[in-house]
């Protein structure tokens, strides 16, 4: 082993020492647990806002998509900036503006302000997200504490999701529809000093060049373009305002690419992706989300409108699902030491279909024990796929590209979200709409505007009335009961080929031998007899073993540098 090799590792865990790490945990899981209740806390709150604001159409997609769009698109920028100028310096500058732009939010008096306002706290949530998940990997250096810290980590994000709904519905039961913004404050006053006092900094080596501005701003147009055609999608709109963008950020991510492959400096090494756990792992991200929020979608509906249950109690019947991701990340470090990337994220995957399979049994009949059934598996599934997944991902990332990773796992998880509701929107949609098409006694307009939606087609029932509204009513129940299950089953294969995918994971967890859960820096410990190094290392670029690669050399210039780095 090479003295600069070991000088890295030595450094990367004197990083690691310079705080309590578990309290540093605790810190990093409040930041993403205000970021995650803000994703969700806002849906509760869009009648009062209409009812107050009294926004457009438009205005009114703008209020609720601005925060995920522009979040999205910023993560590649802000977790490269965090590698070059302080993770911790960015972090404490999401915190800020998260705080300024609630503030904003909460008091805003017309609808302009509140889009404003929504982007910047869009642009907080980039700044806060990588930087999160970068300073664990830093102040975690042993792969094995790590795994259980981002168990911790992704449990708070599964809370933070559920959580936002029921404290958006109490907020709003108890004060106006800025509280739901006006909350993030305290947190975030407290947050700004204990964070600034505890956190360590951390970025990488220095030697990386300078900061590639344009390729950053080019991403970012990129993503913001792709993620805003694919919402559309999902929408179910198809015009030119939708092919466009699309279109527009296929190109700017091409010229991205490029971009970074002629630089001596990259913004973001692109070399990552021909690492099969690296870009294995993010496949599983993107497959994972795009079953999860797809599915959650489609069995909100159903509650609500087929079964006919209240906000809340649909809000009460996900709780089990949130409850078994929590079991899961909190298990996940365990069951990884025992299983492996590959069987842990194979299992995930298969643990998920068979809930998805199990969900077809759904009828037009409340089954309580079934959903309960069906919900838990799925927590449980897919929270063992995205722990296992993450996990390989930032530790076989380099350690000077943890912020880039991270975002790269971030950006995975919004647009695998983003496609799912998409995808599996429209296969929904062309499942249900032949349903519709000849309902006795129900004029063809009629019957065409049913098509579009469950929610349409009761609108369209109580204006019929008598027996044709009866008929359409229960032909659209039938039609959308029919239609999920095809979703279902569409879902179940597309989990079934991520169990496939998952098999070029590594099959064991490699961890270093030079990195101890210690807190001081202390001289390498011996490898244990038989033990691997962990893949991700300067000294040992190559993938792990048994994944029938060969072995990857770093440029000369950076092979002095230390490597290896959600819900």
């Amino acid at each position: 082993m090479s003295g600069t090799t070991t000088a890295a590792a030595l450094r990367r865990r004197a990083a690691g020492a310079g705080a309590n790490r578990w309290v540093v945990l605790v810190v990093l899981c409040v930041s993403l647990l205000l970021v995650a209740v803000d994703a969700t806390v806002l849906h509760v709150a869009v009648p009062a806002v209409t009812e107050d604001l009294k926004p457009g159409a438009v205005e009114l997609l703008w209020i609720v998509d601005a925060y995920p769009l522009v979040c999205a698109s910023l993560l590649i920028l802000f977790g490269t900036l965090g590698d070059r100028v302080g993770r911790r310096r960015v972090l404490l500058l999401g915190y800020t503006l998260f705080g300024v732009a609630s503030a904003m939010a909460a008091f805003a008096d017309d609808a302009h302000l509140l889009i404003v306002a929504r982007a910047l706290l869009g642009v907080g949530g980039a700044m806060i997200m990588p930087a999160t998940l970068s300073i664990l990997r830093q102040v975690f250096p042993d792969r094995r504490e790590r795994a259980l810290a981002i168990g911790i980590w992704s449990a708070v994000a599964a809370v933070g999701a559920a959580v936002g709904p029921l404290l958006g519905g109490f907020l709003l039961e108890h004060f106006w529809w800025g509280s739901v913004f006006l909350v993030n404050i305290p947190l975030m006053l407290v947050s700004l000093p204990v964070g600034r006092i505890l956190l360590p900094e951390s970025k990488g080596d220095g030697d990386g060049g300078p900061w590639d501005v344009v390729g950053a701003l080019t991403a970012a147009a990129g993503l913001f373009a792709v993620v805003l055609g694919v919402k559309r999608l999902g929408a179910g709109e198809l015009g030119a305002a939708t092919l466009l963008p699309l279109a527009a950020g296929v190109v700017l991510l091409v010229l991205f690419v490029r971009r970074q492959r002629r630089r001596e400096h990259p913004l973001l090494d692109l070399r990552m992706f021909s690492r099969p756990a690296f870009s294995t792992s993010v496949g599983c991200i993107v497959l994972a989300m795009l079953a999860l929020v797809g599915l959650e979608l489609i069995a909100a509906q159903y509650l609500q409108l087929v079964l006919g249950l209240s906000p809340l109690e649909t809000g009460l019947r996900l709780v089990p699902l949130t409850f078994a991701a929590m079991a899961a990340g909190l298990a996940g470090a365990r069951m990884l030491r025992r299983f492996g990337p590959r069987r842990m994220v194979s299992l995930g995957f298969c643990l998920t279909a068979g809930a998805v399979v199990l969900l077809t049994a759904m009828g037009g009949d409340d089954n309580a024990p079934l959903l309960l059934g069906g919900f838990v598996l799925l927590g449980f599934g897919l929270e063992t796929t995205l722990f296992g997944a993450y996990e390989s991902m930032l530790s076989e990332a380099p350690q000077d590209q943890a912020g880039g990773a991270a975002a790269i796992g971030e950006t995975s998880y919004q647009l695998g979200a983003g496609i799912g509701i998409a995808l599996l929107g429209s296969v929904m949609n062309a499942a249900y709409a032949p349903g519709l098409s000849q309902v006795p006694g129900v004029p063809a307009s009629a019957s065409a505007a049913a098509a579009h939606s469950l929610g349409e087609a009761y609108e369209v029932a109580a204006r019929l009335g008598g027996p044709a509204g009866e008929a359409l009513r229960l032909a659209a129940r039938h039609s959308f009961v029919h239609g999920l299950h095809v979703t279902l089953l569409v879902s179940a294969g597309l989990l079934l080929a991520g169990a496939a995918m998952a098999l070029r994971l590594p099959r064991l967890m490699h961890c270093d031998p030079e990195e101890t859960p210690s807190g001081p820096a202390s001289a390498p410990s011996p490898a244990p007899s038989g033990s691997a190094p962990a893949s991700g290392t300067t000294a040992e670029a190559s993938p792990a073993p048994g994944l029938g690669s060969t072995p990857m050399r770093m440029p000369a210039q950076r092979e002095s540098r230390g490597s290896g780095v959600k819900v």
